[in-house]
């Protein structure tokens, strides 16, 4: 499990601010040390880690909007149970084994 929980923060950590600083910083270090090798692979490279990381951010901000919209509404309502409020909390596996649970 702990290599599953380890991937799962990877994927939040990516969607911060600080990974684009990162590939900021190697974009620069690549331009300093050896801009003979920065060719049209790199370029393309370097590119295809920046839109990853835009659509990962994306990707996480629509997660949290829903999820917030989601825990608003399961507040409101009073009959919510306690163990689906928590489920943001679980990891991917658990929470497919739950729906599976709850589909039968």
């Amino acid at each position: 499990m702990q290599w599953q929980s380890l991937l799962t923060q990877l994927g939040t950590w990516t969607a911060r601010p600080s990974a684009f600083v990162i590939v900021t910083i190697y974009t620069f270090g690549w331009l300093v040390f050896s801009p003979e090798t920065l060719r049209w692979h790199g370029v393309a490279t370097l590119a295809t880690w920046s839109m990853t990381l835009l659509i990962q951010r994306a990707e996480h901000r629509d997660t949290q909007a829903i999820h917030a919209k989601l825990d608003e509404l399961l507040l409101a309502h009073g009959k919510a149970r306690d163990d689906i409020t928590h489920m943001d909390e679980k990891e991917p596996e658990e929470i497919e084994s739950f729906r599976d649970v709850q589909k039968d």
